[in-house]
């Protein structure tokens, strides 16, 4: 028997199960908020490129395995917050066309169920709630807004206002990068009492000082601090959930802590583990009334996994670049197509300074025959680092699954060339606004390869639709087949578009616990 029952349970504590009950708290009722991880310790390794990203210092230390068969860590990290703790805090809406049918190199991305207009004022509330700094007007493919910008954006050190005079010399319309920031500022410097005071590892390090808006600093600890009807719960594992007879309701949450076996309920449960790990709680959850896995009779749980197609770049050029504080700028041009490619190519921003560890722990052979006598940490100092993603599109055969015990994740091409054209048109424009360099791709990311272990930008698995014969949840992300579960994830996702997901995952977040509060 449970023991002990609230009114909703939530199961994850990243952007979107961290928004969701931040939301729902002030209603009063009792939250209870699993999380398999602990609070990430703030410490100097934080700030360490051989820590974070060579050794994966931070990454769940788990093995799965491809289609192929070979073995891969996958770059998960079970935190409070999730994966925001490692985000890039880039928060960009998805632009208007994303929400309709677009026709790519590689085929289709489909159409969403509901169109941006549904979203567009939980965007506003999003940005909000996670202090969004951006500059509205300066992103042609921006959609329409009715709510400015809460914060100014972060201002372009020197050498990023250059590039970004340089790229509109040619044309192009680079803007600021919208960023989930702690930062208060004037004349480009940090106040004295601004919590984040501009440094190079403004991207997925963790940071020591609080100033990234992750969802553990903006949602979890002032809801815990301002609302004693909620409870987090740390080291917490949901091995599966259980139904009552008829299979329509969840009556159990079944958690491991600390080795020791404990059983909730709620009224409503909410799986926001994101969107591979809940698709496989959901699979481990199968029983009887729901034999291929909770909630799947359509069989597509698992199924239509998206993460982008991502590559960071490092341009080496001639100057030095002097820049501290790189993550300011994106250019989304190309992002529906150019003049020389007409399908969508996607979008390109800049990432954190490069430091030399990251560099030295790339593969030696392939840099030293490009730049034989340049040393890394001159290399680095040289570099300007560019993030480059591109449509990845929904295939029924790329999927989450277990196979026994061990977990599978299968991967087919949906779009490769997109993102080739995408680094083409980088290249150009690099040259023809005056920045002559050589371009060094970095296959090392949070300590793996992106493509199959890089799973920052996980979505799809648990698709939202009107039809429960093609989708698993309703539209308001409520399981077609269980009355009392909801995902508030990016499992819902029917396409990825081309910008980072979480912002659309917080503003859904909002518009699902909506709908909870409004069945309370």
């Amino acid at each position: 028997m449970p023991t002990e029952r609230y009114d909703i349970i939530v199961i994850g504590s990243g952007p979107g199960g961290a928004s969701l009950a931040q939301r729902l708290a002030p209603t009063g009722k009792r939250i209870l908020i699993l999380e398999r991880g602990d609070y990430l310790k703030r410490s100097e390794r934080n700030w360490s490129s051989q820590d974070v990203f060579v050794e994966g210092l931070y990454q769940a230390q788990e093995t799965w395995t491809n289609a192929e068969g070979a073995n891969f860590s996958p770059a998960l990290h079970y935190f409070v917050g999730g994966n925001s703790k490692v985000y890039g805090a880039a928060l960009l809406r998805l632009r208007e066309r994303d929400f309709g049918e677009v026709t790519h190199a590689g085929g289709v991305s489909p159409a969403w169920p509901v169109g941006y207009d549904t979203f567009e004022p939980y965007y506003g509330e999003a940005e909000c709630l996670f202090q969004v700094h951006g500059q509205r007007g300066e992103d042609p493919l921006e959609p329409w807004t009715s709510t400015p910008f809460p914060f100014p954006a972060v201002s372009h050190e020197p050498r990023i206002a250059q590039l970004a005079d340089d790229l509109r010399g040619i044309g192009l319309n680079p803007f600021h990068l919208p960023l989930g920031i702690l930062l208060d500022e004037k004349n480009g410097e940090p106040t004295r009492t601004s919590t984040c005071i501009r440094c190079s590892f403004f991207d997925g390090f963790p940071c020591p000082l609080n100033g990234k808006a992750d969802a553990q600093i903006v949602c979890i600890d002032p809801m815990l601090a301002e609302n004693d009807n909620v409870t987090l719960l740390t080291n917490a594992y949901v091995s599966h959930l259980s139904t009552d007879h008829s299979g329509r309701r969840i009556d159990s949450v079944h958690v491991t802590r600390r080795g020791e076996q404990e059983v909730y309920s709620a009224d409503i449960v909410v799986v926001a583990c994101g969107a591979l790990s809940s698709a496989l709680l959901l699979l481990r959850s199968a029983n009887d009334a729901h034999p291929q896995g909770l909630a799947n009779g359509s069989g597509q749980l698992g199924r239509n996994y998206m993460r982008h197609h991502m590559s960071v770049l490092a341009a080496i050029m001639k100057e030095p670049n002097e820049t501290v504080f790189q993550k300011t700028l994106a250019l989304s041009d190309f992002y529906f197509g150019a003049d020389d490619w007409d399908f969508p190519l996607g979008l390109v921003q800049m990432c954190a300074t490069s430091h030399s560890d990251q560099i030295r722990g790339e593969t030696l052979p392939h840099l030293l025959k490009w730049l034989p006598e340049m040393p890394f940490e001159q290399m680095a100092r040289h570099s300007m680092d560019f993030w480059l993603q591109a449509e990845d599109l929904p295939h029924p055969d790329n999927r989450i699954h277990y196979k026994g015990s061990q977990v599978h994740l299968d991967l087919v091409e949906t779009n490769p060339q997109a993102l080739t054209h995408l680094k083409r048109k980088l290249t150009q424009v690099l040259d023809k606004a005056g920045h002559p360099h050589v371009l060094i791709e970095r296959n090392l990311y949070l300590g793996k390869n992106i493509p199959i272990g890089g799973t920052a930008h996980q979505a799809g698995t648990a698709r939202f639709g009107a039809d429960s014969r093609t989708s698993v949840l309703d539209l308001d992300c409520r399981a077609h087949e269980v009355d009392n579960l909801y995902l508030a994830d990016a499992s819902f996702f029917p396409s990825i578009g081309a910008v980072n997901p979480t912002l659309t995952i917080v503003a859904n977040a909002l518009r699902v616990a909506d709908a909870i509060r409004a069945r309370l």
